[in-house]
């Protein structure tokens, strides 16, 4: 522990921190009585977890597992370890993580690393470590991409990730205004966030009903440096906020959400794409993304930072070229009003409407927990052993909803829904 921790401790209302620790038992992942927990974070971020654990352990949690990360040891691999060292990965746990899922324990994540904590690092080194781990993770990212279990992702305000968004404050400050900010996104900034969240996910499916109904073959995005056409999945399905896993239990995977989202057709996106913000990924920033989408496929990609990063990725399997979901998110959400630019795709995703290249969501199809591998696939579901979202709407963006007979409708109108 270094000297300054308890002071940066001391920038976070510790009362809005337990709320965030309630709502992410409660909403988030609605644990259930006898149900296990694996839980994920920052070594940083030891206060959420052990408030999380406590309110795990009062809603009938059967076992909370933690499994802390450091940015100083993951620094010192790049320092140090051997060149093989990249290409590996411990599948030993992600094999154990698989069978816990398999057995039913929830998921939950704690985000805040620092956003660019690689990027002094070889990016060869970086993206070598990346695949090796996206291979490896594959049998328990499939337990959470085909929504098996409950699961939750949310943050904690650890001050390397403060200091990258509030880079002109004293440390102190940096991470009390991150941590009103997460508490703000998150719903917990006021007396009663269970019945936010519950009045927040009305709302939400208020509009995957109407899109659902609407059953569009394809969605039109227009706007500066993007005119992109991205086909639907065959059988595809609105969702957004909470929603049921095949274990029964109904969850909000991300904590906050503003997005509505579905799985794109893989063999049916064409045209070109702009980001509108930066991605954080795995420590590094790719900035300025540029791609042009054939059949479905990204034959041009260029960023104007992270660029061999980025390439990298795409080379990852054949599927990260091509979409595992497209977001709609409208300019006026509430953290796009804020102005903060989080460097993180949790929130920064919640900012705007994006696509994720990548693996599909099984849950993203009507009757989807019924589908196999196979059947999704063939209704245009994407396969990969990633799922990284990325940014494409602002305020001068307009979205199309296009019916199989060519009529269409409008969805967005600069950024808002239409």
């Amino acid at each position: 522990m270094t000297t300054h921790q308890p002071n940066i401790l001391a920038s976070i209302d510790p009362a809005k921190l337990d709320r965030l620790a309630e709502v992410a038992v409660k909403v988030g992942l609605n644990l259930e009585a006898g149900q296990d927990l694996f839980l994920t974070a920052p070594v940083a971020a030891l206060p959420l977890v052990r408030r999380i654990a406590e309110h795990a352990y009062k809603a009938g949690a059967g076992l909370v597992t933690p499994m802390l990360a450091d940015e100083e040891v993951t620094l010192s691999r790049y320092r140090h370890a051997p060149d093989a060292s990249f290409d590996r990965a411990p599948g030993w746990l992600y094999e154990g993580v698989g069978k816990a899922f398999a057995a039913n324990t929830a998921r939950l994540a704690i985000v805040g690393d620092n956003p660019m904590l690689l990027s002094g690092q070889d990016p060869a080194k970086v993206a070598r470590a990346n695949k090796a781990n996206s291979i490896a993770y594959q049998p328990a990212l499939e337990k959470i991409a085909g929504f098996d279990i409950n699961w939750n992702i949310l943050a904690y305000p650890t001050a390397s990730w403060a200091r990258q968004v509030f880079p002109d404050e004293a440390e102190d400050i940096a991470v009390a205004k991150l941590a009103e900010a997460i508490f703000a996104a998150s719903r917990v900034d006021r007396a009663d966030p269970i019945s936010a969240w519950a009045a927040h996910n009305a709302t939400l499916r208020s509009r995957t009903q109407w899109l659902n109904g609407q059953n569009f073959h394809s969605l039109h995005f227009s706007g500066p440096g993007t005119n992109l056409t991205i086909g639907l999945a065959d059988g595809h399905e609105w969702q957004g906020g909470a929603s049921t896993a095949k274990n029964g239990v109904t969850c909000n995977a991300n904590i906050p959400t503003e997005e509505v989202f579905t799985t794109p057709h893989a063999r049916r996106v064409s045209g070109h794409v702009v980001s509108t913000k930066p991605l954080s990924h795995q420590g590094t920033l790719i900035d300025g993304i540029s791609v042009r989408f054939e059949e479905g496929r990204i034959v041009e990609a260029r960023a104007t930072r992270g660029e061999e990063v980025l390439n990298k990725v795409l080379d990852t399997d054949e599927g990260a070229r091509r979409l595992g979901e497209v977001a709609l998110v409208p300019h006026s959400s509430p953290i796009s009003q804020s102005g903060i630019l989080f460097y993180n795709t949790l929130f920064d995703e919640n900012a705007s409407c994006h696509i994720a290249l990548g693996q599909c969501y099984s849950k993203c199809f009507v009757d989807g927990a019924r589908l196999t591998p196979e059947q999704i696939a063939a209704q245009g579901g994407n396969k990969s052993f990633i799922h990284i979202d990325w940014m494409i709407g602002s305020n001068q963006v307009d979205i199309d909803g296009v019916h199989a007979d060519g009529s269409r409708v409008a969805v967005f109108r600069q950024g808002e829904w239409a």
